[in-house]
């Protein structure tokens, strides 16, 4: 009986590990993603025909080797069944860390530590449900809030930004996955095995912090300057 104990959490052991490795292999993946789609989102502040080119740039990259929008869809479909990984990695992980708790017990609470525990879970419920609503909007559905046309990607951006409580939705957005890129580039860092000593626990902070600054900061930009008055028609 001892032995077939070992057996199964060795084995449970090693399901652990990875799930780990493809949550942080997945994350690696969304993270170059949101950094290219950043640069994308910048090109609206050369304008409207140089943003609307970068957009016919995607729909037709890869021609003729690729139809139209091949690329597009060979990139959504890469984003979904990573997305569809991270999430079931995720919730696994989190019920046998709920299970494992036999019973309840007094200890110190680190502030710290719980708050950043209980953001990534609701912290990603929230990006996953702002993604939805912007595959919607700009993808598939094209849902223009203010009510004029769909069909031009700048103009559909500034009329988007134009409503100030779609730009304070897009930015809580992006508060929500500064905070899923700080606290995930130190979770892959660690199940990676990189942070075996103080030097290296420190650089994967500070890498987060970095990615969650230039990230969330730099898809803010757009929104905000389109509600300034910056960035117009």
């Amino acid at each position: 009986m001892a032995t077939t104990t070992l057996v199964r959490d060795a084995r449970a052991s090693r399901s652990t590990i990875t799930l780990k490795l493809l949550m942080a292999a997945s994350g690696l993946l969304f993270i170059l993603f949101v950094l290219l789609h950043m640069y994308g989102n910048l090109k609206a502040f050369s304008g409207h025909d140089a943003y609307n080119e970068y957009a016919e740039h995607l729909r037709t990259l890869g021609e003729p080797m690729l139809p139209f929008e091949g690329f597009l869809w060979i990139q959504r479909t890469t984003l979904v069944v990573a997305l569809v990984v991270h999430v079931y990695a995720a919730a696994t992980l989190w019920r046998r860390a709920r299970g494992a708790r036999t019973q309840r017990y007094v200890m110190k609470k680190n502030l710290a530590s719980s708050f950043s525990s209980r953001w990534m879970r609701w912290g990603g419920l929230t990006i996953l449900l702002f993604l939805i609503w912007h595959l919607v909007q700009f993808s598939f559905g094209k849902v223009n809030v203010a009510g004029g046309e769909t069909n031009d990607p700048y103009n559909l951006l500034v009329d988007t930004f134009e409503t100030w409580w779609m730009t304070l939705i897009y930015l809580a957005a992006m508060f929500a996955l500064g905070m899923h890129l700080h606290h995930g580039t130190w979770s892959a860092a660690q199940t990676l095995g990189l942070t075996n000593n103080v030097r290296a626990r420190r650089n994967a902070k500070s890498l987060g912090w970095i990615l969650a600054v230039v990230i969330a900061g730099g898809f803010s930009l757009v929104p905000i300057c389109v509600l300034a008055g910056v960035i117009t028609k």
